[in-house]
């Protein structure tokens, strides 16, 4: 008997093959030096660019409490992926200060550090989500090679700058495919986990920051209080924090329904 193979995975492996190839075809994509020009640059207690700096701890948080809570919590929630989980909000953590040293002193050198940590929590998502939608056991196996798919995608483009012909794609489509991709598994496949709410909201997180650190100066110009970069960590650590409100929100149903049973024994 052949192998059933379903809709859900042919689409999937088309759209992912659409934008890899999109991403491949292009011509290579420089670090734009602008990049690096962040309108918000005051200082504060002899730190240079203190807000981009600070609004870094957010991911502090979030990463800290989301790895005590899976440490403590995850044979309950995040049976046999506690792994993936523990990566991901050390990802999350770490991104607090590979984001702060790049803001201290932004630089292509500093940027690594900055992008370094991102990749494993993109990476330690894809597998989250495998294992949510898919297979758990594929989704350790796969979690190793996500983690080095994404460093590798980083120092590719370091390489490539130091050599003075930067190439941004590889990193461009760890970034971007499992943002793009990942919805259609959860609206595809959305009785097979409770966290697809909550996925959504990581998702929509993630865009709204993106479109923050777009309109840096245009935020920033109204009343020069607060930049659109500053605003970017605040709401892209909201991400990892819808991710970890759904788990505790699994943990609470878990609990009611034992206790449920329990009461009518």
């Amino acid at each position: 008997m052949k192998p059933h193979v379903s809709w859900q995975a042919v689409a999937l492996l088309l759209i992912v093959a659409v934008i890899v190839a999109v991403a491949l075809f292009v011509d290579p994509i420089p670090q734009d030096p602008a990049y690096h020009a962040f309108v918000d640059r005051r200082g504060f207690l002899g730190m240079p660019n203190f807000l981009n700096v600070m609004s870094n701890l957010p991911f502090v948080i979030v990463g800290a409490w989301g790895i005590a809570f899976v440490v403590r919590f995850g044979a309950d929630v995040v049976a046999g992926t506690r792994a993936a989980w523990l990566v991901f909000f050390g990802g999350v953590f770490l991104t607090a200060f590979g984001s702060g040293y790049y803001h201290f002193a932004p630089g292509n050198d500093t940027l690594v550090w900055d992008r370094l940590p991102m990749t494993i929590g993109f990476m330690s998502f894809v597998a989250i989500v495998i294992a949510e939608y898919l297979s758990v056991r594929e989704a350790r196996a796969a979690l190793l090679p996500l983690l080095l798919l994404g460093a590798a995608s980083v120092f590719y483009w370091a390489h490539t700058e130091a050599l003075g012909a930067g190439d941004l794609r590889p990193y461009a489509i760890v970034q971007f495919l499992p943002m793009l991709a990942i919805p259609f598994v959860v609206l595809a496949l959305r009785s097979r986990s409770d966290l697809g709410p909550y996925i959504g909201w990581m998702i929509g997180f993630y865009f709204t920051a993106k479109l923050l650190e777009y309109f840096d100066s245009a935020v920033y110009s109204a009343g020069a209080i607060v930049s659109g970069h500053s605003l970017k960590h605040v709401a892209a650590s909201l991400a990892p924090a819808s991710l970890l409100y759904g788990l505790m929100r699994r943990r609470y149903h878990a609990a009611r329904t034992h206790e449920s049973t329990e009461s009518n024994r």
